[in-house]
This record gives C-alpha cells, structure tokens and sequence, in this order.
C-alpha cells in the first residue's frame, strides 16, 4: 500500500495510507487531506488510486503543485516523488519496498553486528535499568549477545516504535518488538535500543570516533545507557527518529 508523508520545513506532521480511490487535499475541512494555511488553495490537489498506480492532479489551485519541484497539471506519481502544495511537502511512498530499504540500510542484523561491543552494551543496559528500578535478574536483552538464553526476562514496557524524521526515509516506523535492535551503519556509527521492564534504552555500541555518540534531543549521550521518553528525538548515523510509546 502507498502512503503519502506531510511535512512542514523537514518536520513530519502527519501519515496518510493510500486505502481508497480518490484523496483530495486542500484547505477546507471536507478533503481527505486537510493543509489549513493560506498558501494552499480551498481543494488544492487530487491524488487518485487506480490498481497499483497513482495519478495526481492540480485542481486549478491558486499556486499550482509541484511535483520534484516542477510545475505540474497531471503526474504519474512514482515512488519517492515529493508533492509540494503551498509550503508543505507530501512525500509518495510504495510500503513494501522502502520498508526492506530502510531495514537494509539502518538495521543491523545479528551477522553483521560487533558482538564484543554489543556484549559492553548490553552489560551496561542491564546495569542501568536496575538502577532504574528495573528486575536485575539477566533478560533476554543481555543474553541474546552472549548466546544462552538465561532466566526469564521481566514483564515488558508499554509498546514502542521509532520513526524517521529525515532524510530519504522520512516517515518510516519501526515496531521495537525485540529485546535488543541495533541500528546504525557499521564503521559509522551503531548504537541498541533495549528493552527493559521499566522502559527502554539506547546505548553506544560502535563509531568510527571515540566520541561519536548518539544524540538524543540535542545532547550526546555519552558511554552510559540513557532511558528513552515518549517523543524525544535521536540522531544516530546522520538520520533523525522520533522515539514514541505506542499503548
């Protein structure tokens, strides 16, 4: 399924999935994708879905769409197209496709990730979340890097998810349904996200500096684990996530 991803200046406001026909966007309440600013006309643009092809159309707007910065009337919409109406942008996105790029190119998978500095972090981790209050006892966490299984893990926290704010990927989210998921580029910079009973945390894994550490609402975390909080912000290898608690 297609979706359409609304953002102002690089900040993603909203998530629209392509499910019906006909999707009208503009300023007025009545569209199916409402932009209330007085750049963009009262019914702007219109986006149809036919099979698995999507056409749009300006709809004699006053400031016209553009399409990849162009002019345009009538476009075939095609996959990574940016739709900009008035000052806010609509990125097309084909699911299935940039679901496996982005999984590709910033998911870590176990073959590919530093065990000996995933083991540090997982320690860690672990460390920081009794301090938090959490169970102490070893999870599923700390011993997925060490190989056995230990003793069963304490109950887990509210479902999360991460979502990237830029970049070519801007809109994609992330289920963290695992204990442990590493994110990042090897050689670059990698960090893990784990998840605990009393929340989750992000720690440094690898970079290609010393000093290269992930940032979380503009402030380096430095070497310790850092609990992560509904809506904050990381930056990890050059893209930007919105970290959000789910249930």
């Amino acid at each position: 399924m297609a979706r359409l991803i609304l953002s102002l200046e690089g900040q993603v406001m909203a998530e629209y999935n392509m499910n019906k026909e006909r999707y009208t966007v503009g300023r007025l309440p009545d569209n199916d994708i409402r932009i209330d600013n007085a750049a963009v006309s009262g019914h702007h643009s219109l986006v149809i879905n036919i099979l698995n092809d999507s056409f749009l159309e300006d709809l004699n707007s006053t400031n016209g769409t553009y399409v990849n910065g162009k002019l345009i009337k009538k476009h075939a919409l095609q996959h990574g197209d940016v739709i900009t109406v008035g000052h806010h942008q609509l990125r097309f996105m084909e699911d299935d496709e940039q679901q496996d790029e982005f999984e590709k190119t910033m998911v870590i998978q176990p073959s590919a990730r530093p065990m000996q500095a995933l083991r540090a972090a997982a320690e860690a981790a672990e460390a920081a979340a009794a301090a938090n209050g959490a169970d102490a006892r070893p999870s599923a966490a700390a011993s997925t890097p060490a190989g056995p299984s230990g003793p069963p893990a304490a109950p887990t926290p509210r479902p999360a998810k991460l979502q990237v704010l830029s970049g070519a990927f801007a809109g994609r989210e992330l289920e963290l349904t695992k204990t442990l998921t590493t994110l990042g580029r090897p050689g670059v910079q990698v960090a893990a996200i784990t998840r605990r009973a009393n929340g989750y945390f992000i720690v440094h894994v690898d970079a290609d500096k010393p000093d290269h550490f992930p940032i979380v609402n503009g402030t380096a975390i430095g070497a310790q684990p850092t609990l992560l909080r509904d809506n904050d912000v990381i930056q990890l290898a050059g893209v930007k996530m919105g970290f959000f608690l789910t249930g």
